[in-house]
């Protein structure tokens, strides 16, 4: 029988659960894993819900599950858990966030479908190709911003792309774009934010004596590295510790933290709550 993921945000309220559930039981579903959550703070509902129903008919599921939950105000989300999201990977010449993305894919450990890699620079274009995926070269210069924004956010509509990954890419995305991806855009930040800004960070730490490692995925928002977190990685180190040590150290957390934040977001398992994600099965 086919798979399928459902997701739910709404107003709390009574109820829910109940034309939720009823809905699942008019397609004749087998609820497979069920997570729910109620934020007293912002008054939302979110609820996760994978099942499996023998009704092959995706648009007949989605109608009677948007019938039944319509009174309460929700967003619907529902897919077959077969077919994957679709990313595009932004990279500059930092190239061990992507490989790790490329490596849990293609051992089947991310399911997600990688349709194009695009970069700012020619260094990963070997890595593209021995993976057969699409390289686009698009420069960045303060002459062609703007021109290469508009580029990209036309790939992202031709190829029909789900969730933009910015793996070490070191431009800043414009606050239009921003917006215009909302909730579409991951990032990684080399460090357990809020940390140290700038040029260096290693070498800033290193001086401070720092005692943790970490690295931030987030989501994208025009407020430079302020968008909600998804998933957060910690190291411990010492003062013996080089700055070139605390660099490698950096970019172990840093692929474990982007790769689990896609992974997670790639199962529909993180909801935006304001400023905060709900992230279930973390």
């Amino acid at each position: 029988m086919p798979a399928y993921i459902l997701t739910i945000t709404c107003p709390d309220g009574p109820g829910i659960i109940h034309a939720i559930s009823g809905a699942l039981l008019e397609v004749g579903a087998n609820v497979l894993e069920q997570e729910q959550f109620s934020d007293l703070e912002t008054g939302l509902f979110f609820a996760r819900t994978r099942f499996e129903t023998e009704a092959d008919e995706i648009e007949r599921v989605r109608a009677v599950i948007s019938e039944r939950t319509s009174p309460f105000g929700t967003d619907v989300g529902l897919r077959r858990e077969s077919e994957h999201r679709r990313a595009l990977i932004m990279v500059s010449q930092y190239d061990h966030c992507m490989l790790d993305l490329l490596y849990r894919r293609d051992a089947g450990e991310l399911p997600l479908d990688v349709v194009a890699i695009v970069s700012n620079h020619d260094t990963c274009r070997p890595i593209a190709e021995r993976h057969g995926i699409p390289f686009h070269l698009l420069p960045v210069t303060p002459e062609t911003k703007a021109a290469q924004e508009a580029r990209m956010l036309e790939l992202v509509a031709e190829l029909r792309v789900d969730l933009v990954v910015l793996a070490r890419y070191m431009q800043i995305l414009s606050e239009e774009c921003c917006r215009q991806l909302s909730g579409r855009v991951i990032n990684i930040h080399h460090s357990f934010l809020p940390g140290f800004k700038g040029a260096r960070p290693y070498h800033q730490a290193h001086a401070r004596g720092v005692k943790l490692i970490g690295a931030t995925a987030h989501f994208v928002t025009p407020d430079l590295d302020e968008g909600p977190i998804i998933a957060q990685e910690v190291e411990r180190v010492n003062h013996a510790f080089t700055p070139e040590g605390l660099a490698e150290i950096g970019r172990d957390v840093e692929r474990m933290a982007l790769s689990r934040a896609v992974r997670l977001f790639a199962q529909d398992r993180v909801f935006l709550d304001g400023h905060r994600t709900v992230v279930f099965g973390s």
